[in-house]
C-alpha cells in the first residue's frame, strides 16, 4: 500500500507547488493541437496521420491496491479541481481572432497554387516554420517570378500568424515557441514526397 500512497502524495505536493506559476508556462500541448487544426484548414485533411493506438494498461495489481489507488486518485482530483480551476481554464490556445482567421483563409486560398511546387520539390518547408524556393530549375522560367511571389506572400502570412496568435493570447513572448511548434507540425503533416529542411539545415524528402 505504501507503494501507492507515496507516489500519489508526492504528485499532489508537486502539483500544488506548481499551480501558482502554471499559467506563465507556454501551453505546448494546446499549441500543437491548434497548429494541427490550422494546418488541416490550410492543407486539407488528406494525409492526416492515423489515430494513435490506445495505451495498453500496466499489469494488474491486487484488488485491494487498486481500490486504494482509486480512492487516493479521486481525492487528488477533487483537490486539483478546487485549487487549479484557473489553470485548467487557460489550457487552450485561442486561435479564433479575426486576424488569425483572415491569415488562415489567405493561406488556404494560396495553397492550391503552392501545392504543385511542393509536389515537384521546387518549394520546401523550412525548420523555422516558413517555405523556401528550393529548386528554381524545377519551375518553368515563365512561372518563376510568380512562384517567388507565392513564397514571399506565404511567408508574410506565416510570420504574421505566429505573431498574431501570441498577441491574441496576451503573451507576445510566446511567438518563438509558437513558430517552433508550427515548424514541427508543418513538417510532420507534410505529404509524402515533399521536401523540408532539418534542424541542421539540410534538405530531406518525406
Amino acid at each position: 500500500m505504501r507503494s501507492i500512497i507515496a507516489p500519489v502524495f508526492a504528485l499532489t505536493a508537486l502539483t500544488l507547488a506548481a499551480c501558482v506559476t502554471i499559467n506563465v508556462y507556454f501551453p505546448a500541448a494546446a499549441a500543437e493541437k491548434a497548429a494541427d487544426r490550422i494546418i488541416e484548414d490550410v492543407w486539407g485533411p488528406e494525409g492526416k496521420p492515423p489515430a494513435a493506438e490506445a495505451t495498453k494498461g500496466s499489469p494488474q495489481s491486487s484488488l485491494g491496491e487498486r481500490r486504494t489507488g482509486e480512492v487516493l486518485v479521486a481525492a487528488l482530483g477533487a483537490t486539483l479541481d478546487f485549487v487549479v480551476p484557473a489553470a485548467e481554464a487557460q489550457a487552450d490556445l485561442d486561435v479564433s481572432s479575426p486576424a488569425t482567421r483572415r491569415l488562415v483563409a489567405s493561406m488556404e486560398a494560396r495553397h492550391g497554387q503552392l501545392e504543385p511546387y511542393y509536389a515537384s520539390g521546387a518549394v520546401g518547408l523550412t525548420a523555422d516554420g516558413l517555405v523556401e524556393l528550393r529548386d528554381a530549375n524545377a519551375v518553368p522560367l515563365a512561372e518563376r517570378n510568380a512562384a517567388r511571389k507565392l513564397v514571399a506572400d506565404e511567408n508574410a502570412d506565416r510570420n504574421a500568424l505566429y505573431r498574431e496568435i501570441a498577441a491574441a493570447n496576451g503573451n507576445p513572448g510566446w511567438e518563438p515557441d509558437i513558430r517552433s511548434t508550427f515548424a514541427q507540425r508543418w513538417i510532420a503533416k507534410a505529404r509524402s514526397g515533399w521536401w523540408y529542411r532539418d534542424a541542421a539545415g539540410g534538405w530531406k524528402q518525406k
